[in-house]
């Protein structure tokens, strides 16, 4: 099997995805942060290199001024000439054509970029015939002083003229060098606006409403945040987070306050049970001695009355059983159980039941689950309960089932018994676990069979739930913690030896 890389330049790999996802504040900030890290490189290049254009033209510079001056020089040397015919000043105003001819060399490059070529092809034309002048004039030709005088005006005038131009490109490029730090300064601006922006929209305003969404949690309201798909990726988690509080939240909140209703009722329940238990038992005894003793003397209608007398008893007494089992809060006596054995144990109660009335039972159960830890008579108690409301609402011929799996959340053993009985109606749903609730006909049940069933559940660290939809039966979920792995492994190997 391939293992992942764990070198730094792999770890470097991986998060670049995650980096440039757009969806997340990260990806956002890495994005604005990449793009003012470009802008600014191109500006430092972009300065560098007018910095470097400007050192190239200021050196540049240095040689338009040689060439002016040389051109004066040379001038002057013309005017001494002309007016004293010293030809010896011909002589040394040829040396320094020489120097204007070397600057005019190393100008090449520049000065056609700087007037075009065809003035500066015009301008060495000017040169070379200002050379030519100067050596006929110089050999004794007095015909040319005034050709002379203009070609050397021209030079003056066309040397000035690139100098004046080469200045103006120097001082354009100082402008635009000075503004650059202007340039740096909107990027930095742009750049804060933008974090200050992304941190207010995609953090503080989440975050805001997530601290008032809290404050409302605190005083019992836990409405979810609702959440329209644009938020950052790391608040949409964080909003998906705390709705998943809230919601756990409430359903605490639901079971606490189920919890302390048994509970109270329970303690009330209790006494009127103890008192109540010793006089039914009285009626019944009284009622099975009457019988027994003045049985054959009573007529048809008065045996009648004896026996409803104490099958009304009997059903009193169950009645206290059931308040007595409803109210009782010692902790039981927990074992490692095996799911299937629950399931058997409960199943083997009621399965004649079941057959007389004839509806279909089917259970199954997944292999090598993980053990349970509980009270296996209470559990049987629970699952029977579940069974016999499964019964009593199912008609002939309709089937129940029973199924255990760890198909549930992790770490807990499933157990579902669905029927396909006529439904509970919606309305009814979220009170079927409270006590004294029953959706059957009047003195056909307690209501404390599934109240007394949630409270071992809960005893139980579990969880039990229900879903119907009318005309379409009812399930009945039951989770059940299940044991580490290694104690539920030496269990069953245990039991298997």
């Amino acid at each position: 099997m391939k293992m992942p890389s764990t070198t730094p330049f792999g770890a470097v790999a991986a998060a670049i995805p995650r980096l440039f996802r757009m969806g997340s504040i990260k990806g956002k900030i890495f994005i604005v942060f990449a793009v003012a890290f470009l802008s600014i490189t191109a500006l430092t290049g972009l300065n560098l290199w007018n910095l470097s254009m400007l050192k190239t033209r200021m050196l540049l510079g240095e040689g338009y001024d040689d060439l002016l001056n040389n051109i004066l020089e040379v001038r002057r040397f013309e005017k001494n000439f002309v007016i004293y015919g010293d030809r010896e000043s011909l002589k040394e105003g040829r040396q320094y054509l020489d120097r204007i001819d070397g600057v005019v060399d190393s100008l090449a490059t520049d000065l056609p970029l700087l007037v075009g070529s065809r003035e500066f092809g015009g301008f060495r034309d000017t040169l070379r015939d200002y050379r030519a002048t100067a050596e006929q004039l110089e050999q004794g030709d007095m015909l040319a002083p005034e050709k002379l005088r203009n070609l050397g005006k021209a030079l003056t005038d066309s040397a000035d003229r690139f100098r004046i131009i080469k200045r103006e490109r120097i001082h354009h490029t100082l402008v635009r060098t000075s503004l650059l730090p202007f340039a740096f300064f909107a990027i930095l601006l742009f750049v804060m606006v933008l974090v200050l922006w992304l941190i207010s929209q995609g953090l503080l305003k989440p975050l805001d409403v997530v601290m008032n969404t809290t404050r409302k949690v605190g005083q019992g309201d836990f409405s979810r945040i609702s959440y329209d798909g644009v938020w950052l990726e790391e608040i949409a988690g964080l909003i998906d987070a705390f709705n998943r509080m809230a919601q756990e939240l409430e359903t605490n909140q639901e079971d606490l306050i189920q919890t302390r209703k048994i509970a109270a009722i329970g303690t009330f329940t209790a006494g009127i049970a103890h008192e109540l238990n010793n006089p039914i038992n009285n009626i019944a005894l009284t009622a099975e001695s009457f019988c027994e003793e003045y049985g054959e003397r009573m007529d048809a209608s008065c045996s009648e009355m004896i026996r409803d007398i104490m099958n009304q008893a009997d059903r009193a007494a169950e009645i206290v059983k059931n308040l007595l089992d409803f109210s009782r809060t010692e902790n039981p006596v927990f074992t490692i159980l095996a799911p299937a054995q629950v399931l058997t144990r409960s199943v083997k109660l009621v399965r004649n039941q079941v057959r007389m009335v004839g509806i279909r039972l089917e259970t199954s159960v997944t292999r090598d689950l993980p053990m349970i830890r509980g009270n296996l008579g209470n559990l049987q108690q629970v699952f029977t309960n579940l069974l016999l409301n499964a019964i009593q609402v199912t008609p002939q011929d309709g089937r129940i089932g029973i199924h255990v799996d760890a198909e549930g959340p992790p770490g807990f053993v499933r157990f579902i018994v669905e029927d396909s009985g006529p439904g509970i109606p919606p309305e009814a749903q979220h009170k079927i676990f409270e006590p004294f609730f029953t959706t059957k006909e009047v003195g056909k049940g307690t209501g404390l069979g599934l109240a007394v069933s949630y409270s071992i559940i809960k005893r139980h660290g579990g969880r039990i739930e229900v879903f119907s939809e009318e005309g379409r039966g009812t399930r009945f979920t039951v989770l059940l913690p299940a044991v580490a792995e290694k104690i539920s492994r030496d269990f069953q190997g245990w039991t298997a030896s």
